[in-house]
């Protein structure tokens, strides 16, 4: 059969559901092989939106998000999204075409060694110099995106490989178990845990797996031990449960990490090193108990006592049965601290003021949003506020980005999530600087008839580094500029515009975005004045003493 008519039928066979993607010259073949697929082309404005959206289809579902491109500049585009997915551990395919190896018309026209600038950014990247390879290595690249720690693959397409004839085999999707950890190694977690005076539960990137919510959500209801997580584990236990403490939003100084200085014993659950740390181990400091699919890695920050490496979920359920004696804890502290950062986050939620202030907007949000519903968030200072003060109920309900951090990605991610949950709300946050570097996707969302709200935090400048600016003690320079008219902008998009007034009228826009079909678009203006008296100035003058 033919080499591309072989790749589809290879990618049917591991339910592929969608391909993403701007296809050129180089994927006609390709292209013409999908005709009769039950595979549905996604057509994106720009290859960042298909990638992107690829990436966050593997986060969702656990399998490999499949993205298309041409060669050249079409396969370059796919760098940002390849490292988001790498980073993010979202199993995603990238399919590139090149021209023919074999007999060259153009000379090095358009020609860039995609396989090699894929390296250092994937699990695997590799091009096909026979049909009848593509099967094993659809299977293999598979397998690679999808074991831990999941991320990126690539396959290149050469044009004249693609017309090949070549054998009609397809391999078998083979699945695994993973192992689970010894029981010596359990049982020493227990009886670490039982020694402790003040255990505390971290539940980090890693833990946000399918089984890891039960399994946590019950060894932390049996022992009562406190947790917290990173911004990427938020969700993953209901943060509405009563020994929930907070979010590690900041690298340090928050009010959450004054029960992670007095830990003398940290359940580290899901530790991706990709995260910023939420806390610094010392030498002769706190213990730390590594509880993930595969040992820790040490650094000068890092290097737990006990490492409990195989399936996450199972190695929680088996601790938990062998936790018996908690006359050793004083859990006291925590509880104290729980009162006090929930006051603290709760300062502002009422404020009316307009332009409105972060935390008013994560309130409203968190109002306006149903149990299931999915935020995803673009890059900016508003993402320190929604991972402090947005309380998740389930996991993978708020989308946001703590691994490579780029702009760009918050609208694709929410029509992704609408196009496999079409029955969740879903609303995406950006700044107005990182919306604007794939706002060409409104058209996209348009067409395929997606309903999302997309709330544009208009401040006229990148307010993350302006934070960052102020905080550093440099004057305001280089920061600012100007916006289009974003209600006018969506609807020559055919979207449906909105510019509120105030508080009331936002809250009241926000509602009925919700309720009514089509692409919204909120053009928000925000107040970020807080941020630095906040963030850089009153966090560091707090003290632990409770």
């Amino acid at each position: 059969m033919k080499a591309t008519d072989l790749f589809i039928k290879a990618l049917e066979n591991e339910g592929v559901e969608y391909i993403f993607g701007v296809p050129g010259e180089e994927n006609l073949d390709f292209l013409n092989s999908m005709k009769g697929s039950k595979i549905k082309l996604i057509l994106t404005r720009h290859e960042q939106g298909a990638g992107f959206m690829a990436a966050t289809y593997g986060r969702l579902t656990g399998k490999p998000g499949v993205c298309l491109a041409t060669l050249g500049p079409g396969a370059t585009n796919f760098t940002t999204p390849a490292a988001y997915a790498q980073l993010g551990a979202m199993p995603m395919m990238m399919i590139t075409g090149q021209k023919p190896i074999k007999k060259s018309k153009q000379g090095r026209f358009q020609i860039v060694d995609i396989v090699e600038l894929m390296r250092p950014i994937t699990k695997y990247t590799k091009q096909i110099v026979n049909g009848n390879n593509i099967a094993s290595m659809v299977r293999e690249s598979f397998r690679l995106a999808m074991e831990e720690r999941p991320g990126a693959v690539h396959i290149e397409l050469p044009e004249d490989i693609a017309a090949e004839e070549c054998d009609d085999r397809i391999f078998n999707v083979v699945g695994f178990r993973r192992p689970d950890a010894s029981e010596m190694a359990i049982k020493e977690a227990a009886k670490m845990i039982e020694r402790a005076n003040m255990p505390l539960l971290l539940i980090g990137a890693g833990a946000n797996r399918k089984r890891t919510s039960q399994a946590l959500t019950a060894f932390i209801e049996k022992t009562g031990i406190h947790f917290f997580n990173t911004q990427m584990g938020k969700g993953v236990v209901d943060e509405r449960h009563d020994k929930f403490l907070g979010t590690a939003a900041l690298s340090s100084d928050d009010f959450l990490h004054c029960a992670i200085g007095r830990a003398d014993l940290i359940i580290n659950v899901g530790h991706d090193v990709i995260e910023k740390p939420p806390f610094f181990m010392e030498k002769g400091g706190t213990k730390v108990i590594h509880i993930n699919f595969s040992p820790a890695a040490v650094d000068e920050v890092y290097f737990p006592q006990l490492n409990i490496v195989g399936d996450i979920a199972t190695s929680v359920m088996q601790i938990a049965k062998h936790i018996e004696d908690s006359s050793n804890w004083d859990l006291s502290y925590f509880d104290r601290i729980k009162t006090e950062v929930e006051s603290h986050l709760s300062k502002y939620s009422e404020d009316n003021r307009f332009p409105i202030l972060p935390q008013r907007l994560v309130h409203i949000i968190r109002e306006e949003l149903p149990e299931d519903g999915v935020a995803t968030l673009d890059n900016g200072v508003y993402k320190i506020w929604f991972a402090r003060n947005y309380k998740c109920y389930q996991p993978n309900t708020l989308l946001l980005d703590n691994a490579l951090a780029t702009m760009g990605a918050g609208l694709p991610s929410a029509m992704l999530a609408k196009l496999i949950h079409p029955d969740k709300k879903v609303i995406s946050v950006c700044g107005d600087g990182g919306f604007m570097m794939n706002s060409q996707e409104i058209e996209t969302a348009v067409r395929l008839n997606l309903s999302i709200v997309v709330i544009i935090l208009n401040d006229s400048g990148y307010g993350m580094i302006k934070w960052k600016q102020e905080g550093m003690g440099f004057d305001n320079f280089g920061l600012d500029y100007k916006n289009p008219d974003f209600v006018k902008y969506a609807e020559s998009y055919g979207a449906i515009g909105h510019r509120p007034s105030s508080d009331k009228n936002f809250k009241e826009v926000l509602a009925n975005c919700l309720k009514i079909d089509g692409v919204h678009i909120i053009d928000l203006a925000v107040d970020y004045s807080l941020n630095h008296s906040i963030l850089n100035v009153l966090l560091k003058e707090k003290t632990c003493i409770l």
